[in-house]
């Protein structure tokens, strides 16, 4: 079936089904907010549709317009070999998102969040704050998102099974802790490597007087609210407990002093978003914060999340293991330094353009044009360290990119249990990799691609380093069953396709 077949046959299921339900195209459109010549465009199968176009239509008309695939799994079919070029601009944080969805719920009032990452993460988060009385609107095609929470939050009728599949539940243990003495959580999801620990969310909320059980399938929270009367201090300085706690902290009628503290790149959007909204905090940027809360928020505010550095790291990939020549437009360069730094130790040749400030007036970006490089091996191993070190996770993509360089490179995941292991994905591409433990391998480059059938692995930057290491490989590949990197990543494919790619999404259609 060719592309402009299944274009015409999705139009005409769209438009049976909006007659169905006795609506107009005018209200379809209205709907959507887009423009009744797009919808009569789409409907005759004279337009091209994304999936997310698509899910939107499905969910206004409450049917299930295409079905992907059999089980509903979403497959890559990549041919790949092809050089890239042009330029891409980089989409806002991910996991700023999620920690602004999460920091909304300390706020009273109605919260605008700016050009939000419209992925799956985000939809389960969303989904989740759905089924607890907030109400939430996009209102553009910028993605704009506005956020009202009720009076009290239905925390009883909590989507679980959306909650399951994110790890950002967790975070609603600090705005909620100041608002409700007695509540449950569900476990936390997400990707798939191995167990990751909530003991420091636990450890740190607990001198606010926070008090977790753990059931058979939910966690029970209790309060018992107690003054601050030293600072608390961090034994693991991870991005979410931070903003757990900077979260508890904001709501905490006094001073708070927290020590340790991560100042990475979604820590500090919190906190800006934070101060917008009245909360006093010192320190943002470094390891120390001082802040001084209030009982209570309503306000009128928007916030524009800053730019997503993994997304730029993504593209710096993309154009090292195809040779290709792009730009990143609007990378968080701040965030990016010592990875440009390490791989231009290892012979990448980049130009950085003047700085500019992202739209939440704080976050240095720049535009990154990544030149064809002939790259050899880093004479040390390759690891990463909390900000501002190597991102934990841009180490998978400096790992791909260790697979066109000369020599043998030393990958070192420590702070993820088996994600290591996920590299070994690239041996189906016909990458030399040696594992040699759950937290370390031997890469040896340069690799001759040859195209694979991969099933994506159960990780976001795992199967993102999969699909573009099938871009390097010359002939046909297909990545299969790839919601991990629709979790994390808004139309990866389609923008992939504007450099030069050829990414196409398979999808079986409903008879």
């Amino acid at each position: 079936m060719t592309n402009d077949t299944y274009k015409t046959k999705i139009g005409i299921l769209i438009q049976e089904t909006r007659q169905a339900r006795g609506m107009t195209q005018a209200h379809l459109a209205e709907a959507l907010n887009t423009s009744q010549s797009a919808i009569n465009r789409i409907e005759k199968g004279g337009q091209n549709i994304s999936l997310e176009m698509v899910a939107r239509i499905s969910e206004v008309l409450s049917s299930n317009i295409i079905s992907l695939n059999p089980n509903g799994k979403i497959n890559f079919r990549v041919n790949g070999g092809r050089e890239l070029s042009g330029s891409i601009e980089v989409k806002t944080s991910k996991n700023a998102a999620v920690g602004l969805l999460c920091a909304s719920l300390l706020n009273k009032g109605t919260t605008t969040l700016r050009r939000v990452a419209r992925i799956e993460e985000v939809n389960r988060i969303i989904e989740v704050l759905n089924s607890i009385g907030v109400k939430t609107r996009w209102l553009n095609t910028n993605n704009d998102l506005e956020i009202t929470p009720p009076a009290r939050l239905r925390l009883e009728d909590m989507d679980i099974e959306a909650a399951k599949r994110t790890r950002t539940v967790i975070m609603f243990l600090g705005p909620l802790l100041h608002q409700y003495n007695d509540f449950r959580l569900p476990f936390a999801g997400g990707c798939n490597l191995g167990t990751r620990t909530v003991e420091p969310h636990l450890v740190g909320l607990a001198p606010f007087g926070l008090s977790v059980e753990a059931k058979s399938d939910y966690y029970h929270a209790t309060v018992n609210k107690q003054p601050i009367t030293k600072p608390i201090l961090l034994t693991e300085r991870g991005e979410t407990v931070s903003e757990n706690i900077i979260m508890a902290a904001a709501m905490y009628p006094g001073e708070t002093v927290i020590r340790n503290i991560s100042f990475n790149y979604m820590v500090q959007d919190v906190c800006f978003f934070l101060q917008k909204l009245g909360v006093k905090i010192e320190g943002i940027g470094t390891t120390t914060l001082k802040i001084t809360g209030q009982k209570s928020f309503k306000q009128t505010i928007e916030y524009y999340p800053a730019e997503d550095p993994i997304e730029a790291m993504s593209f710096i990939a993309a154009a090292a293991v195809t040779k290709s020549e792009i730009t990143i437009k609007r990378a968080p360069i701040e965030f990016l330094e010592i990875e440009l730094a390490t791989l231009e130790g290892m012979g990448l040749d980049y130009e950085l353009s003047p700085e500019y400030s992202a739209r939440n007036g704080y976050t240095r970006l720049t535009d990154i044009t990544v030149k064809k490089s002939d790259l050899r091996a880093p004479k040390d191993k390759l690891h990463a360290l909390p900000f501002p070190g190597i991102n934990m996770d841009n180490l998978p993509f400096m790992g791909l990119i260790a697979t066109v360089a000369h020599g043998r490179t030393l990958i070192h995941d420590w702070s993820y249990e088996n994600r290591a292991i996920y590299f070994t994905e690239l041996s189906k591409l016909n990458a030399n990799i040696e594992l040699v433990d759950p937290h370390r391998v031997y890469i040896t480059g340069p690799t001759s691609w040859k195209p694979a059938d991969v099933v994506a692995p159960p990780a976001l930057r795992p199967s993102v380093v999969v699909l573009l290491a099938m871009l390097a490989a010359p002939g046909r590949s297909t990545l299969r069953d790839v919601y991990s990197i629709n979790r994390g990543y808004e139309d990866l494919a389609n923008r992939l396709n504007t450099l030069g790619a050829d990414i196409a999404v398979i999808q079986d259609i409903n008879e």
